[in-house]
């Protein structure tokens, strides 16, 4: 039964398919049968992890053990503070990962408890309160008014019934409920108006319907499902660490190897070389770097925080910035969520509204004109119905701010409506004339309303004035115009003629092309003796005043962002539940469809794709429409296998699959559900597409900063290796000695590497194409300038080695001892004056050295580390070190600039090498 198409099925049809009675309902006898045939009314979270397994599976990874490996060499050394801070890193990258995953695991949790707990079931001809997890399919259900539906139902009675299913359709608006049956095999889940889905909420009106589908078969089990099923992707960051953890254990231990061999070969002692290449393997081995990208992806997220963006697992926050679609929901992100009138037409006039949401400051303005009320007596009659014939009520709320405020500053206003959005905007057009519920309060009296009703698509209320009664409707201008005989024309009421009619239709086809949801309005006089006790009595005869086109207009900041987006070669792709015509309007106007065309795909179309043919379209579609929850999971995959990195926004239950599926999921946070929000990686604090952008240019900016530490830390590794390795193969003595290599590693490791991963993100950032999801860590030249850094740095340390060595006049020990100190500070040098140049792409002439000003103090502690062991007398013993004079100086500082402004000056003579701009809709993303 679950597979049939029950919006195609009249009540009675489905009444019998169901085998009950809408009058008594289910017995208890057959309600218990059907229990244990279907099970409980409720969602399963699947197969659970246990924390603790969880907490375990954090130490499998690759670099940890690398770690721990690490941990273990330092122990052997007596390095008891590197092996406990290490072990301290280890453990709380540990509690990071588990936190983290547990927290995403709570999805489904909060998909539960959207069910609801109780509801209202006729079971043998009585209404009984149940627990919403008994009931079965057939069982009569009866909903009001903010009742949360407990099941997927059939209604077979609807009274003015409006239910809000934005979570799970999209849908902007709630829409009208009906029992009738529809017709076509691929009817959209919002078009689906006969049937009432599982965690939605009712607005308005009451109705019984029969549950056709309970728990894990419902719409939102179905949801909980392909939450369940979808494996959250590995980062781009976690999968570039693991492969260059991989790389630098094997290279590391290799030269080790190597060097080792080599220093017995000629002649060293073998413990002295023994320990000379364990200290050379945890200096090569950067153990820190775990550290530090987690360090800098903190900091990264305290700056999004700043930028209204929330992230809720670490590595995301790197994903972004290889971001290279973003599937964005319309309501409330690229739009304001705030239906707001702009346009009416009154007696063949169009005039514009203008003003911001809800606020009510604004003008109306005929040919850019203000319009004034007392010389346009239409146009006062048009507001005159659109406010009495109304609902919502426009609220006031004055928000103190922290800051500290002037004397004479006013508290900050925020304003919202209480009601349905579409009389909202109905309202805040009669603020911005002066026209509101209270200054007519005196002058007009509701005798009776006439509800709203899907079927007659219009609304009337009856009201008492000084000169008699007064019906005012609104309504669907194609209905509306049916009920008219008259219209108010140049201030008089005249005959409403066919080519009158037709003007007005006109009017509104115009208005609509422009995806503006527009009411007419009408009202008429009512006679003393007349009756009004049914809507039929009263709306007839009416005298037509005029068309309010209304529309969530798009966000102010949204255009500008997109067009960021395009210049940095990303593609904004709108996904949305509303209608087609709707969405292409908004996306022409943001700037998302591209001027030579693209495609608009809607639900049906996308239900009769095959995979391939979806394949085929995604590169060319840049709007979907009245899509369900299933076809958004397919959006995002499709768009993966064609090799995009994909970032997908949403607030509802329905966008959780996809939000979980993409690279990176990005809930709402002002109007996002729990479920979307758990099954996020990001979070927008304010429900803002630009904020998107931003953090998108966080996410460039942090994996720029990991590849400059990266070129550093390496760079300098190779450096002391090669060192080492160059000595040892030209028989030479140890240039340095290992609790030497230890402090290179500590003094030069530390601050000076996390400094850079907080450095400021070049210029053109956000001008270059998203790099490729497989993109290797050394990619773009930073695998060659890490080995010729790396050599330079090593042979122009064994060259002051080697010079200092051929000095005369001292011992043969003093004088290797000199040469080894100069040698020391030739190496710490020249890895101090290199991190400066790995702030930029091009060389260290590109950038204003004391731009980063943590990287400077950083560097000045680095240097007082060194001349501590230098100059101190107490620690030279240890280090086996012996104080320089101003001539050994100048070797130190000649060869230890060398490797930097040797390769700058080629750098600045050569054209930079930068990645290319993408330009807008040619986008061929990397192979992932």
């Amino acid at each position: 039964m679950s597979h049939k198409m029950w919006y195609q099925m009249t009540a009675e049809d489905i009444v019998q398919s169901q085998r009950t009675e809408p009058s008594t309902g289910l017995s208890s006898e057959e309600a218990e049968k059907r229990l244990a045939e279907h099970g409980r009314n409720e969602l399963s979270e699947g197969k659970k992890i246990s924390p603790l397994a969880l907490f375990l599976n954090q130490f499998k990874d690759f670099m940890v053990l690398v770690l721990m490996g690490a941990t273990l060499i330092s122990g052997l050394l007596g390095e008891y503070l590197d092996a406990i801070t290490i072990i301290a890193i280890i453990i709380m990258n540990g509690i990071l990962g588990f936190i983290q995953e547990f927290r995403a695991e709570r999805s489904l949790r909060a998909l539960k408890e959207l069910s609801a707990p109780n509801a209202k079931v006729l079971r043998q001809g009585a209404i009984e309160l149940i627990p919403a997890r008994e009931l079965v399919p057939g069982d009569v259900i009866l909903i009001e008014s903010g009742d949360r539906i407990p099941a997927d139902l059939r209604f077979v009675e609807a009274n003015g019934l409006y239910v809000e299913e934005s979570a799970l359709t999209g849908e902007s608006v709630p829409v009208g409920k009906h029992t009738e049956p529809l017709s076509g095999d691929e009817v959209p889940l919002g078009d689906q108006r006969n049937l009432g889905f599982m965690g939605t909420m009712v607005t308005r009106g009451t109705a019984k319907g029969v549950v056709v589908r309970t728990g894990m078969n419902t719409e939102m089990g179905k949801i909980a499902d392909l939450i369940q099923s979808t494996e959250s992707t590995e980062t781009p960051l976690q999968h570039r660490l693991e492969q260059l953890g991989k790389i630098l254990i094997i290279v590391a231990l290799a030269l080790t190897v190597v060097v080792v061999i080599a220093g017995i070969v000629h002649g060293q002692e073998p413990y002295g070389m023994f320990l000379a290449g364990v200290s050379l393997a945890v200096a090569a081995i950067p153990e820190g770097l775990p550290a530090i990208v987690t360090i800098a992806l903190a900091l990264g997220v305290q700056r999004m925080i700043q930028r209204k963006a929330i992230v809720r697992k670490l590595p995301s926050v790197e994903t972004l910035g290889c971001a290279s679609v973003i599937c964005s929901d319309k309501t409330g992100t690229l739009t304001q969520n705030k239906m707001t009138v702009t346009h009416l037409w009154v007696g063949g006039n169009v005039m514009e509204v203008t003003g911001d949401g809800y606020d009510p400051h604004g003008e109306i303005l005929d040919r850019g004109s203000h319009v004034d009320l007392r010389k346009n007596q239409m146009l006062r009659r048009l507001l005159q119905v659109s406010v009495l014939c109304n609902n919502a009520v426009l609220v006031e709320e004055r928000t103190d701010s922290k800051r500290k405020k002037l004397p004479d500053e006013q508290p900050e206003t925020q304003w919202s409506i209480k009601g349905d959005p579409t009389e909202g905007a109905l309202v805040v057009l009669g603020a911005k004339a002066g026209m509101t519920h209270q200054s007519l309060e005196g002058l007009y009296r509701r005798l009776s309303e006439y509800p709203f009703d899907s079927e007659r698509k219009r609304m009337s209320v009856l009201v008492e004035h000084q000169g008699g009664r007064m019906v005012c409707t609104k309504g669907a201008p194609d209905v509306l115009l049916q009920q008219c005989s008259y219209v108010l024309w140049d201030d008089r009421v005249i005959p409403f003629t066919p080519t009158l009619k037709q003007r007005v239709l006109a009017a509104n086809e115009g208005m609509a092309k422009n995806a503006l949801r527009v009411l007419g309005l009408a009202y008429r006089d009512v006679k003393a003796a007349e009756r009004c006790d049914a809507e039929e009595q009263v709306e007839n005869n009416l005298i037509f005043v005029g068309l309010t086109g209304m529309i969530d207009p798009p966000r102010k900041e949204v255009r500008e962002a997109i067009s960021k987006c395009r210049k940095a070669g990303i593609k904004t792709v709108m996904i949305t539940g509303d209608h087609q015509s709707t969405a292409e309007a908004i996306a022409k106007q943001l700037g998302i469809m591209p001027p030579n065309g693209g495609m608009a795909l809607n639900g049906q179309q996308l239900s009769q794709m095959s995979e391939d043919d979806l394949d085929g379209s995604v590169e060319n579609a840049y709007v979907y429409a009245r899509v369900s929850p299933e076809h958004k999971l397919r959006i995002v995959k499709a768009l993966q296998r064609k090799g995009h990195v994909v970032a997908m926004t949403g607030d509802g239950v329905n966008d959780a699959p996809a939000i979980k599926a993409a690279d990176i999921g990005i809930a709402m946070g002002i109007s996002g559900t729990d479920v979307s929000k758990e099954a996020s990686a990001l979070v927008l604090s304010d429900d803002n597409f630009a904020t998107i952008v931003a953090a998108i240019e966080e996410g460039r900016g942090i994996y720029e900063n990991i590849r400059k530490f990266i070129r550093y830390l390496l760079a300098s590794n190779v450096g002391e290796i090669m060192t080492m390795f160059l000595a040892m193969m030209a028989g030479l003595p140890l240039p340095l000695v290992p609790i030497q290599i230890l402090w290179v590693n500590l003094v030069t490791d530390g601050l000076p590497a996390m400094a850079l991963g907080i450095d400021q993100a070049e210029k053109d950032l956000m001008q270059q194409k998203p790099r490729g999801a497989r993109e290797n860590i050394f990619a773009r030249r930073l695998g060659w300038k890490i080995i010729s850094r790396g050599i330079l740095i090593g042979l122009c340390t064994l060259a002051a080695f080697v010079i200092m060595l051929h000095q005369g006049g001292a011992s043969d020990e003093s004088v290797l001892t000199k040469a080894q100190t100069v040698a020391f500070a030739t190496l710490v040098m020249a890895q101090l004056i290199h991190v400066f140049d790995c702030r930029s792409s091009r060389s260290i002439f590109h950038r204003n050295p004391l731009q980063n000003m943590y990287l400077v103090l950083a560097v000045i502690s680095s240097l007082v580390l060194m001349l501590a062991v230098l100059y101190i007398e107490q620690l030279r013993p240890i280090f086996k070190t012996v104080p320089l004079d101003w001539k050994d100086w100048i070797i130190v500082l000649v060869f230890a600039g060398i490797p930097t402004f040797f390769m700058g000056f080629g750098s600045v003579m050569s054209k930079p090498s930068k990645r290319k701009t993408m330009r807008y809709g040619s986008a061929k993303p990397a192979a992932r």
